[in-house]
């Protein structure tokens, strides 16, 4: 059975475990290694000063006792009436479990229970598992795309992915 409830600032420790866990395995492949070994330490923090930080929301989703999963929706910055999901992680020891569908739920019942008309979010284009995800969650891609630098000079793709309802 999952559980899904908001974060609290006592998460801090096991958001940052997660959130580096997830991002060592599907995104540390693209970057130096010196670079992502950085980067996934960097992680280990940095959800600890977003907890109960202005109107978003970070979900965390347990089962059997450990939570493997969070979702961070927040209000889009650029789309009236509409939701992104800034980060959706995994641990990947949760990875094929169940866990991650049930909080991609829960998410989406939030934010259309908060009256939000549709959600986005953008994902590594390179990555096939997230995008395989987010398409089996009812999302599609909407056709953007974008270059992110994540600080070492080398822009990624990111593709963006839509759902309304």
């Amino acid at each position: 059975m999952t559980d899904v409830r908001q974060a609290v600032p006592g998460d801090g420790d096991v958001l940052g475990e997660i959130h580096a866990a997830a991002w060592e395995a599907a995104y540390a492949p693209f970057f130096a290694p010196a670079f992502a070994a950085e980067a996934v330490r960097d992680r280990l923090g940095r959800r600890h000063a977003r907890i109960g930080d202005g109107p978003e929301t970070i979900l965390l989703a347990r089962a059997d006792g450990r939570p493997p999963a969070l979702s961070y929706p927040t209000p889009s910055r650029d789309r009236p009436h509409a939701a992104e999901i800034l980060g959706f992680h995994g641990h990947p020891d949760g990875w094929g479990s169940g866990v991650a569908a049930a909080l991609m739920d829960e998410t989406l019942r939030r934010l259309r229970a908060a009256g939000f008309a549709c959600v986005h979010l953008w994902t590594l284009r390179d990555t096939p598992r997230s995008r395989r995800f987010y398409a089996k969650s009812g999302f599609t891609e909407s056709g953007a795309e974008r270059a992110l630098d994540f600080g070492d000079g080398n822009p990624l793709v990111q593709v963006e992915y839509e759902r309304a309802w």
